[in-house]
């Protein structure tokens, strides 16, 4: 039977005009989203005893250039740090910066462990000894957990290691090296 009126036929595929405006007007009824900083773009290092934000370096002194740095016109002298100080910093720069695989460092300042304790030496804390023993423990603790590894950068680029497999390898090689002394 042909239709009369002049009326279009409402489309299966095509809501009619009201379902519409009110889904329109739920959703602009919803708060807005609250805005998630980039990676990149991280709070700094959280003290645990309160909430007060602080450096990756808190609990350091900075690097101070004396007079006769000046006038050699060299670095500052590094902060002297215990390997495990340095595995501790290590972490907790690789928590402000962000973490990395398959590199030392991005466009974006995120890092891989090697790049964090290049980063850490870089700033002034310790020195290349104290980086060497504290990676001698991160082998250490690789083989003894059972995660045997060539290097700890192979271990960091692995498919199957995450963020928290790092933190949770430097910290347990910051325990070891205290434990020793070292």
């Amino acid at each position: 039977m042909p239709r009369t009126d002049l009326t279009p036929a409402p489309s299966p595929l095509v809501p009619d005009g009201g379902l519409v405006a009110e889904i329109e007007a739920y959703l602009a009824s919803l708060p807005a989203p609250a805005r998630t900083p980039a990676p990149y773009l991280r709070p700094p290092y959280v003290c645990p005893l309160g909430s007060t934000t602080q450096p990756w370096h808190a609990g350091h002194p900075l690097p101070r250039v004396t007079l006769l740095d000046r006038v050699l016109r060299r670095p500052a002298r590094p902060v002297p740090v215990s390997a495990a100080e340095h595995l501790r910093l290590a972490s907790r720069y690789l928590g402000e910066a962000g973490w990395l695989q398959g590199a030392l460092w991005d466009g974006a300042g995120r890092v891989c462990l090697l790049g964090a304790q290049a980063a850490v030496l870089a700033h002034g804390y310790g020195t290349p000894a104290t980086v060497r023993t504290a990676r001698v423990q991160l082998m250490e603790v690789l083989h003894a957990t059972g995660r045997p590894a060539v290097s700890p950068d192979e271990y960091n680029d692995r498919p199957t290691t995450r963020q928290a497999d790092v933190h949770q390898l430097l910290d347990r090689a910051a325990a070891r090296a205290g434990r020793l002394g070292l």
